[in-house]
């Protein structure tokens, strides 16, 4: 029994894990993503989360290769060290995209498969949105992704339907209690409220809630004078403050805008609003920032989305839909566990966008892998877009929601971002780069690095340790990639290394791991930009000037009166999301490099209280995207069958051919330009139909 005894408490401690790491056979040219995702058998999820050190009634098993997690998993490790935590963040990119999920892949495999060290990657859930759209999925790329990638990419275990559910049954909580209020008496809005059950009739647990808010001390729903009844069954919201929207995972453009309530049973109410894509939802916010169930609910319940007539904030919690909406979310709240080509686990959890939202996935996935790790193992999670917007919310709102202090900065680069930030031609997704992308041309590279060496100066500003991990293309010269790295320790990088993982996997991050290895071993001086006390405008002019470069911020009126009333409401203390565009430190898309003195527009502010942060609105940017649609025709070909030349040739040709009373409504303009889009070679094609 004494023996036992030990075996189990031997078991429970961390070990280095036995894992099974699977064999890449890499192939060149490097085939479609697609290609190598399917040419690889994942193991089976069950057998993975054996390998990590999960126990049989932690997981929640969705098919064959992916899991769920259960949080009780928190309390069994709690007294385990944490592992080292690292950041993978990027400079300013191209519409492409630069590779920062590719490299967070590349690194774990590396890591684990190549240098024996526990090692996770946690990462976003990709949306619909840029998957359909022009960007393609978010499982990494080449021979260092995340598989299975369809199952990635497309649904994955349902926590953005369950997201998009949540917050359009809020919206529809709204609208219907406005409804309500205007169409029935005191009397009848509390019988609705508070009925009457087999005679009794009481309050529920949230109800009584709110009359504490209130400052009803009354238990008795009978007890209630006609104005607490008034004053308990009236929110009285102002329909011009309404902030909360309904979302949707697809780029709709046509419900931007868009006017509800025009059915005759709705009475004559009708007013303006919109569709946000689903990411930007506020709930998703609260998955990525929350540590338990408990504190989801209280999240959600917090969420401000009006105001009544009196200035007063109406809550989730104050329509009573807080409890529905924590049932709607109890299984999306655990992570999902998937793995890479070569293996090794990932957490896919949560996936808020970083020009709306905080784009960071989840404190709980990065709490359970940190434990899973162990002291000497290390957890690799990506921020959003370039470091001026998904690290420096990494650091200045999920740091202060977790708790938990970052070992290091991996900054990624390409020589094709950097050119274009040298002065290189404009760079379109979906068309063909320009030569000066494809061929040597150092000056460009070296005018492009002030980019560079701008996000390794903001990394510095939070007392991390910066690592550059240049993300090398085939068309990349070793003269432009020597430069890059010279430019990159030059500026303060702890160091700057060459990628390959894409054409050959983790054995071509081998030495980006050793880096990173040795510069979290350094420790940080890990500090945030500004203390949250800070009134909000200063807040917002420190990340501006600090963070952009700007010469200072220009308020609009609606975005200052939001900020008083958000001060008055007492929510000034909150960390800020500034909602910017990606393609630039400024506010204007087509400003690459370092602009400088420019005066940064605030054109709004919103407060997302539940997930504790104040978002202004920097220019123009909107909440629902739109991506091109036409270059992912050629992705649905390819599993229609369209995977050849000759088919594609044929197929066009039949396109081409077609009369205007066929089903086809697609010019022969059309066929040339989605053919030019198309990721595969077709350039002889191209020439055959021209």
């Amino acid at each position: 029994m004494v023996s036992s005894g030990r075996r189990w408490l031997r078991e429970q401690q961390h070990a280095r894990w036995r894992l099974h790491c699977l064999k890449l056979q890499p192939l060149s040219p490097v085939p479609s993503d697609l290609e190598i995702s399917r040419a690889q058998t994942p193991k089976a999820v069950d057998v993975l989360a054996k390998e990590i050190g999960l126990l049989a009634d932690e997981i929640e098993i969705y098919g064959k290769s992916k899991a769920k997690v259960r949080l009780s998993l928190l309390e069994r490790l709690k007294d385990q060290a944490d592992g080292k935590y690292v950041l993978v963040a990027g400079i300013t990119p191209t519409p492409l995209g630069e590779g920062k999920s590719t490299v967070t892949v590349g690194l774990v495999q590396a890591l684990t498969a190549h240098l024996n060290i526990n090692s996770f990657a946690c990462l976003r859930q990709p949306s619909q949105g840029p998957t359909f759209g022009v960007k393609g999925g978010a499982a990494g790329g080449g021979y260092a992704q995340v598989i299975p990638m369809e199952e990635f990419n497309l649904h994955l275990t349902g926590d953005i339907h369950a997201i998009t559910a949540a917050n359009n049954l809020l919206a529809a909580a709204i609208d219907t209690r406005i409804l309500h209020e205007n169409t029935q008496t005191d009397k009848a809005l509390y019988n609705r409220l508070v009925p009457s059950v087999n005679g009794v009739r009481e309050f529920s647990s949230i109800q009584l809630a709110r009359l504490k808010k209130l400052g009803i001390n009354k238990t008795d729903p009978s007890a209630l004078t006609e104005e607490e009844v008034s004053k308990f069954a009236r929110l009285n919201i102002d329909p011009s403050t309404i902030t909360w929207q309904r979302v949707l995972d697809t780029n709709d453009r046509f419900l931007r805008k868009m006017t509800i309530g025009q059915a005759p049973t709705e009475k004559g109410y009708s007013r303006q609003a919109q569709f946000d894509i689903a990411v930007a939802s506020e709930i998703m916010a609260v998955l990525a920032l929350t540590d338990s169930l408990a504190d989801m609910k209280e999240r959600l319940g917090r969420m401000v989305v009006a105001s009544d007539k009196d200035g007063q904030p109406v809550t989730a919690e104050d329509l009573g839909v807080t409890g529905a909406l924590t049932v709607l979310m109890k299984d999306a709240i655990k992570p999902n566990l998937m793995q890479t080509l070569e293996g090794t686990p990932v957490f896919v959890h949560a996936g808020p966008f970083a020009n709306i939202a905080h784009g960071n996935s989840s404190v709980l996935a990065d709490k359970i892998a940190l434990k899973l790790v162990g002291q000497e193992g290390f957890v690799v999670t990506e921020a959003g877009f370039g470091a001026d917007i998904g690290m420096e919310k990494f650091f200045n709102i999920k740091c202060r929601a977790s708790g938990l202090v970052p070992n290091a900065v991996v900054l990624v680069a390409t020589v094709r971002a950097l050119k274009m930030h040298g002065g290189g031609p404009s760079v379109t997704a979906g068309v063909p780069l320009k030569r000066e992308y494809t061929e040597e041309n150092i000056q460009l590279v070296a005018d492009g690095c002030c980019n560079l060496q701008k996000q390794i100066q903001i990394a510095q500003l939070f007392g991390v340790p910066v690592i550059v991990a240049l993300n090398v293309f085939k068309t990349d010269t070793r003269a432009e990639i020597d430069l890059v790295c010279e430019l990159a320790k030059r500026a303060g990088a702890f160091d700057a290394v060459p990628c390959y993982h894409w054409s050959i996997g983790g054995k071509g991050t081998v030495e980006l791991a050793r880096a990173v290895r040795e510069a979290a071993s350094k420790g940080s001086r890990f500090r945030f930009l500004y203390d949250v006390q800070l009134p909000i405008v200063e807040k917002i002019r420190t990340i501006a000037q600090a963070v952009y470069g700007a010469k200072d911020i220009e308020l609009s009126p609606e975005a200052q009166s939001k900020i008083d009333r958000y001060t008055q409401q007492g929510f000034g203390n909150l960390p800020i999301c500034m909602a910017k565009t990606h393609l630039s430190l400024s506010h204007q898309p087509d400003k690459k490099g370092v602009p400088r003195d420019f005066i940064l527009p605030i054109s709004d502010v919103r407060a997302s209280i539940g997930a504790g942060f104040i978002y202004p609105l920097v220019g123009t940017v909107s909440e629902l995207p739109c991506y091109i649609m036409f270059p992912k025709l050629f992705q649905s070909l390819w599993f229609m069958g369209f995977n050849k030349p000759n088919s594609l040739l044929n197929f066009s040709k039949t396109v081409l051919g077609q009369k205007k009373s066929s089903r086809w409504s697609l010019s022969s303009d059309h066929v040339v330009l989605i053919l030019s889009l198309s990721f595969y070679n077709l350039q002889g094609l191209f020439n055959h139909l021209v």
